[in-house]
């Protein structure tokens, strides 16, 4: 199989094996005009297999919301097909509106312009809570 390197983008490396199209979703990178290539269930020494997303277009990336949905992606920067910069991604320790708060009682279900902001409150299992009311949010998975 061949896939051409990028010139001037990103590649998102070490994705979890099967979430690169969930990835690919949550930055909304259909709305692209440029080339974007999913690989899926790549060999992998560290993790067995992975995915890999190539966007061969100078893009803003939300690096919390990346590192939430799958905190081993590695971020490279591509400038004239060489790699500028790497970025190792882990854990946010805050998300601002990424996440809601699903406590119907929560200041955020009533005031509709205020953030929905999390902290981190478990790194290990993975668990954020909410800033105002301290609900748990449950739905990561990954």
């Amino acid at each position: 199989m061949n896939i051409d390197g990028v010139k001037n983008g990103i590649v998102l490396d070490h994705i979890t094996a099967g979430r690169a199209m969930e990835i690919y979703r949550h930055l909304d990178l259909d709305d692209l005009d440029c080339c974007v290539a999913i690989i899926k269930n790549v060999e992998s020494k560290k993790k067995g297999k992975k995915d890999i997303l190539k966007v061969d277009a100078e893009i803003d990336i939300d690096l919390d919301m990346l590192g939430f949905l799958d905190p081993n992606i590695t971020v490279n920067i591509i400038k004239n097909e060489q790699r500028i910069e790497k970025k190792q991604l882990a854990l946010p320790q805050l998300l601002r509106n990424v996440i809601t708060c699903s406590n119907p009682r929560c200041i955020t279900g009533v005031e509709q312009e205020i953030d929905h902001i999390f902290e981190l409150s478990d790194p290990e299992a993975g668990v954020y809570r909410c800033s105002y009311c301290e609900t748990a949010y449950e739905g990561r998975n990954g």
